[in-house]
């Protein structure tokens, strides 16, 4: 299997008063085509910068420092400041003018809070115009509003709504609009930004089961960022546990679910209900993420660990193989 994405060693930094907080630290990964891989982990561990570090949207004071983030694109495409070859594709390479043809068309991002994502003095259609026309201006304003009707229409939106304003949509259907906003142009790798924030449970099951129609047919490669376990459970092929900006263990959902090996996974799905459990006692991880301007020795989450080792606040633990089949960053496994 191909992997659609490849990340060596990304680090992303934001430079702040105090000094260079580490949001993203040295982090590997690999993405096989049409999986969809689960970023989860507590608000700040740095889940939305990796992606848009991946789209090259770090927002000011935040920049790459480090690392490789490949793209693997299946046929040429063609830029006025240098085209840009089919096959792996370094995009940290790429100038500014390459990356506005990829992102949209190649790589398009879902953003957390679509009340603030999309321009309230532009009606939806002409959010759909800009979209399409910026990366196809042969396109003119009529055809590229009916793309973007058929897009709405298949998700469950009227298409005269297109000349309605962002404040006329509810919470749903504005989230439903960033997902067309995202696969107008039928990318190959989708990145979602805690999609289903602020709904109620059955517009989020709405939306998460178009998701997975959208995947299914249009063969796409996904990331979903959230800390909600349960919306990964029904949608993940595998489930990347962040803490501190690091990747502290990554295995398939079966897995990670039915035996979890980092600390920090297991204490994660201790604190979600289960309906099926009603007796089950709910755990909490007490104290907070250390700080990423001064960050302490050793493993992160040593302070908050039930079973930490005098090892663990010298020594960072390695990502290697766990028992599972997946990885784990721990030295309760020996530091493989």
């Amino acid at each position: 299997m191909t992997d659609a994405l490849r990340i060596q060693d990304l680090t992303v930094e934001y430079k702040t008063r105090r000094g260079v907080a580490r949001a993203v630290d040295r982090i590997r990964l690999n993405l096989e085509e049409n999986r969809t891989l689960g970023l989860a982990g507590e608000s700040g561990c740095g889940k939305s910068t990796l992606g848009r570090a991946i789209m090259r949207l770090v927002p000011h004071p935040g920049q790459i420092a480090d690392g490789n983030i490949y793209i693997n694109i299946d046929e040429d495409i063609p830029c006025k400041k240098g085209d840009i070859p089919k096959g792996e594709v370094d995009i940290t390479e790429l100038n500014e003018e390459q990356m506005r043809v990829l992102r949209g068309k190649v790589i398009a991002y879902i953003f957390q809070d679509p009340m603030t994502s999309l321009n309230p003095m532009l009606t939806i259609g002409s959010h759909f115009v800009q979209m399409i026309r910026a990366h196809n201006p042969e396109i003119d304003k009529k055809e590229a509003l009916e793309r973007g009707k058929a897009v709405l229409e298949g998700l469950g939106i009227l298409p005269e709504r297109v000349t309605d304003y962002p404040h006329q949509f509810s919470g749903g259907m504005r989230q439903r609009v960033m997902i067309g906003l995202g696969m107008v142009l039928r990318p190959r790798l989708l990145i979602s930004d805690e999609p289903t924030t602020s709904l109620d449970v059955i517009v989020e099951a709405q939306i998460l089961e178009q998701m997975a129609e959208l995947k299914k047919e249009f063969n796409l490669t996904m990331i979903l960022i959230t800390h909600n376990l349960g919306v990964l459970a029904q949608t993940a092929d595998d489930i990347a546990i962040m803490y501190c900006g690091r990747i502290v263990e990554l295995a398939s959902v079966e897995s990670l679910f039915e035996s979890p090996q980092h600390p920090y996974a297991q204490a994660l799905l201790l604190s979600v209900p289960d309906v099926t459990k009603p007796d089950k006692k709910l755990v909490w991880i007490p104290g907070a993420p250390p700080d990423l301007v001064d960050p302490i020795p050793g493993c992160m989450f040593a302070p908050r660990c039930p079973m930490a080792m005098d090892i663990c606040k010298t020594q960072v633990p390695p990502l290697g193989e766990s028992e599972s089949g997946g990885l784990v960053a721990c030295h309760l496994y020996g530091g493989q």
